[in-house]
């Protein structure tokens, strides 16, 4: 109804045709019902709560592979159609939107994180923390700073490689164990060590260790809540707060996680105990995720270097309208 709406409006003809629609203005009202419309289509899609409901359920459920393309490209849609529809097409209503989408994302870091720590589930654990990395993204549209929105394409990018290298992982653990609740595994790291380090680094990385795209990608979503021109200095200061909070929720659930899993004795002594270790398939697919997550985190001006320019357009919409 939003697009038909978009085409249909100001033009004698229907256009579809973006860079019309980019240049065209709205009275204020109609443009925030075309915002709500994909503010809430978008928001089923990248999960923002109070509509993120269905993902642990799915996540739970799905087989791996569905569980990667879900976490590493799907979801990442919604978030990327906030950026160019509502951002670019919609500039006012964006400005008016805005803080409340920083609340909420501020609200979905920490709600999602204590969420995820409270999982018996595995792929429910992961999908929880899913959830709330996407809270940074929403952070970074909100802030219409150039580091802020440069900072949520970032995170895109780096969660997507980062959530769906930890799926497959849970699946190839799954495969081996035929377990999903934390509480009846432990002590899997000696029989599979090279899924325990890869699980071990990549849970590393979606804690925002340093050297990791998560953190380089936080931390410029950080700079872009700072150095935002449209917020007082108090809310600035508290979001920040809020968020911090969050990211020390994050390492809780990942290392309980880790420690749930790999470590202990449950395993260790029971009768069948012998597993297969990754083959080298498992291994190219989890490495060939891992490099460009490295690779990120040691040299983000790559994506930088993709991004700026288009950040700079979509934000001369709020600045020089």
């Amino acid at each position: 109804m939003g697009v038909l709406g978009i085409g249909l409006y100001g033009s004698n003809e229907p256009t579809f045709n973006f860079e019309t629609s980019a240049n065209q203005s709205y009275p204020v009202a109609l443009e925030i019902i075309f915002y709500i419309g994909f503010l809430i289509a978008f928001a089923v899609k990248s999960p923002i709560i109070p509509l993120q409901t269905w993902l642990p359920d799915t996540h739970g459920e799905a087989h791996y592979s569905t569980c990667m393309l879900l976490a590493g490209i799907l979801l990442k849609m919604g978030a990327y159609g906030l950026v160019r529809i509502n951002m670019e097409l919609l500039p006012h209503a964006h400005s008016i939107f805005s803080p409340w989408l920083m609340i909420l994302g501020a609200i979905q870091i920490i709600y999602a994180a204590s969420t995820s720590l409270g999982q018996r589930n595995l792929k429910k654990r992961i999908a929880y923390s899913s959830v709330s990395h996407m809270g940074f993204i929403i952070i970074g549209i909100g802030s219409i700073s150039d580091m802020g929105l440069n900072g949520a394409i970032l995170q895109i990018i780096s969660h997507g490689f980062i959530g769906a290298a930890l799926f497959f992982l849970a699946g190839t653990s799954y495969d081996r164990i035929r377990l999903l609740y934390l509480e009846e595994m432990g002590g899997m790291a000696i029989p599979i060590p090279k899924i325990f380090t890869m699980f071990s680094i990549l849970s590393m990385a979606s804690l925002a260790l340093p050297g990791m795209s998560g953190f380089i990608a936080e931390l410029i979503v950080f700079f872009g809540i700072i150095t935002s021109q449209k917020y007082l200095l108090m809310t600035k200061i508290l979001i920040t707060f809020v968020t911090a909070i969050g990211m020390i929720l994050t390492p809780i659930y990942s290392l309980s996680m880790l420690r749930q899993m790999f470590y202990g004795y449950k395993l260790f002594n029971a009768p069948n105990s012998y597993f297969f270790d990754s083959g080298p398939r498992e291994l190219f697919v989890s490495i060939s995720i891992l490099i460009p997550v490295i690779g990120i985190g040691i040299y983000p001006d790559f994506i930088f270097s993709l991004s700026v320019d288009k950040v700079e357009a979509i934000l001369s919409n709020f600045f020089y309208r």
